[in-house]
C-alpha cells in the first residue's frame, strides 16, 4: 500500500496536463485517495470525498485562508470602481518610475521583497499593483505571476522574520536541537534554490528576456492593444490604491505582533491577514460611500468580485482537502522514508532536497513538508555528521522547489488570482525556471555534501 500512496499526485498531474482542468485534476486525486483510505471500495471513497470537503471548515486556518480569498475580490472590485489601479499606475508613469517593461518588472519584484512579513499579503499586494503597471507596458501577466510567486516565497524563506521562521524556529526545538536560531541564520546563506529563483527574477526583469512557453506567453501579449493607464486623469487618486494598501500591509504586521504578544514571528498569519483584509475592504468600501452616486451600488459590486474569484477559491479548496487527504494516506511519510534510506552519506543533502521537492510537489504544501522532513533530517545529519545549517536548507529550499512547479500549491494557486493569470498557464510558464534554479540548487546539495 505504500508505493499506493504516491499515485493519488501523480494522477492529478497527469488529468491536469491532458484535460488542461484542474478542477477534474484535484478532484479525481481527491476520490482516488480516498477510495485508497476505504480499502480500494470506490463507493465509500466518494463518501469520503465529500466528508474531507467538509473537514476543510473544521481548521480554522483554511476556513480563514478561503474567506480572504473571497473578501479580497470584494476589494478588488472597489479599487476598481474607485479607478485605484489605473490611478496609481498613471502616477507611476508620470513620475517615470515606471516608463518601461524593466521598470515596471523592477517595482513589483522589489515590492515582493519589501512585503516579505506573510506571503500572502505579498503576493496579493505585489498582484495587484503589478496588473495594471504589466498592462501598461505590454508584459504578459504569466510574466506577472512568475515574478510575484518566485518573489515572495523565496523571499519568506529567507527573511525569516514572519510566520515561517516562528515555524521553522519550533521545529527545530521539538527536535531538541541546541541554539536552533543560530541554525536557522546558519541556513540562510546555504538556501542555495530561494537565491538563485531571486536572482532569476532579477535577471528577467531587468534584461526584459524571457525563454519556454514564458517567451510565447509575452510575444502574445506584446501583440494585443496596449493598455490605457488612465482614461480620466480626475476620475481616479493615488490615495484610493495607497491607503487601503497600507492597511492591507501595515495591519497585518500589526495583527501579528498582536496576535504573537509583541513577538511577530509567533503571530497568526491567517488571522493576521483575514483581519487586515476585512479592514482594508472596509475602508475602501468607505472612501467610495462618501460619493452618492456610488452608494446603492457598493454592495452588489462587492458581492460580484467575490463571486468572481470563486473559480480560484474553488482551486484552493480542493487543494487543502487533497492535503488532508493525502496526510491521512501517509504520502509524505513513504516519500521520507525513501529518502532516509540513502546509504550515502553525502547525498543526504542532496536526498533530501530532492524528497522535499517532491513531497511538496505531491501534497501542494512547503509547511506540511517541512513538518514531515524537519524530524527526519536532524536525525539524519546528527547520524551521518553532515552540518545541520545545510540539510535544513535543502530541506527549506526543497519544499519552495517543490510549490513552485505543483499546480496543488495554494501559493501557486494565489498567485495566479493575484496576477489575474490562468492557473495552468502560470505554473506551465514558470516551471522552466524553476527547474533551473532546482538543478543548480541540487548539484549545490550533492558538492556541499561530498565536501563537508
Amino acid at each position: 500500500m505504500d508505493w499506493l500512496s504516491a499515485t493519488p499526485p501523480v494522477i492529478a498531474l497527469l488529468v491536469a496536463v491532458l484535460t488542461r482542468n484542474v478542477y477534474w485534476a484535484l478532484g479525481a486525486a481527491i476520490l482516488l485517495s480516498e477510495t485508497l483510505l476505504a480499502g480500494l471500495n470506490p463507493a465509500l471513497g466518494l463518501l469520503g470525498s465529500i466528508d474531507r470537503g467538509a473537514d476543510v471548515f473544521s481548521d480554522a486556518g483554511n476556513t480563514r485562508i478561503l474567506l480572504f480569498c473571497l473578501i479580497i475580490g470584494a476589494l478588488i472590485a472597489y479599487l476598481e470602481r474607485a479607478n485605484a489601479f489605473a490611478a496609481m499606475v498613471s502616477w507611476l508613469a508620470r513620475s517615470g518610475l515606471a516608463k518601461g517593461p524593466r521598470q515596471a518588472g523592477a517595482i513589483t519584484a522589489l515590492a515582493g521583497v519589501i512585503i516579505f512579513v506573510e506571503t500572502n499579503v505579498s503576493l496579493l499586494a505585489t498582484g495587484l499593483l503589478g496588473q495594471r503597471l504589466f498592462d501598461r507596458v505590454k508584459l504578459s501577466r504569466a510574466r506577472l505571476a512568475y515574478v510575484i510567486d518566485s518573489t515572495c516565497a523565496p523571499v519568506s524563506v529567507l527573511i525569516l522574520l514572519n510566520g515561517w521562521g516562528a515555524y521553522i524556529l519550533g521545529l527545530l526545538a521539538a527536535n531538541d536541537v541546541d541554539q536552533p536560531l543560530d541554525v536557522m541564520v546558519k541556513a540562510i546563506p546555504l538556501n542555495l534554490y530561494a537565491i538563485l529563483t531571486l536572482a532569476l527574477v532579477f535577471y528577467v526583469v531587468l534584461s526584459n528576456r524571457s525563454f519556454g512557453p514564458m517567451k510565447a506567453a509575452d510575444a502574445l501579449s506584446l501583440a494585443e492593444p496596449k493598455a490605457s493607464a488612465v482614461a480620466d486623469p480626475n476620475s481616479g487618486s493615488v490615495w484610493a490604491f495607497v491607503i487601503p494598501m497600507c492597511v492591507l500591509v501595515g495591519g497585518s504586521i500589526g495583527f501579528m505582533a498582536w496576535t504573537g504578544g509583541g513577538n511577530i514571528l509567533a503571530g497568526s498569519g491567517s488571522q493576521s491577514i483575514l483581519w487586515s483584509v476585512c479592514l482594508a475592504t472596509v475602508v475602501a468600501f468607505l472612501m467610495l460611500a462618501r460619493h452618492k452616486a456610488q452608494r446603492g451600488e457598493l454592495v452588489g459590486a462587492g458581492f460580484k468580485g467575490m463571486g468572481d474569484l470563486l473559480p480560484a477559491v474553488t482551486i484552493i479548496f480542493l487543494a487543502l482537502a487533497l492535503g488532508s487527504s493525502l496526510k491521512a494516506l501517509g504520502t509524505g511519510a513513504f516519500i521520507a522514508q525513501m529518502a532516509s534510506a540513502m546509504p550515502y552519506s553525502w547525498a543526504i543533502p542532496g536526498a533530501l532536497f530532492v524528497a522535499a521537492s517532491i513531497t511538496s510537489f505531491t501534497t501542494g504544501t512547503s509547511w506540511g513538508t517541512y513538518g514531515i522532513l524537519v524530524p527526519l533530517a536532524i536525525p539524519l545529519a546528527a547520524g551521518a555528521g553532515v552540518p545541520l545549517p545545510l540539510v535544513l536548507a535543502a530541506v527549506l529550499g526543497g519544499g519552495v522547489f517543490g510549490d513552485h512547479c505543483s499546480p496543488i500549491s495554494d501559493t501557486t494557486i494565489i498567485a495566479s488570482l493575484a496576477s489575474g493569470c490562468d492557473h495552468l498557464e502560470h505554473v506551465r510558464t514558470q516551471i522552466p525556471y524553476a527547474l533551473l534554479a532546482g538543478a543548480g540548487a541540487l548539484a549545490f546539495y550533492l558538492l556541499a555534501g561530498f565536501v563537508s
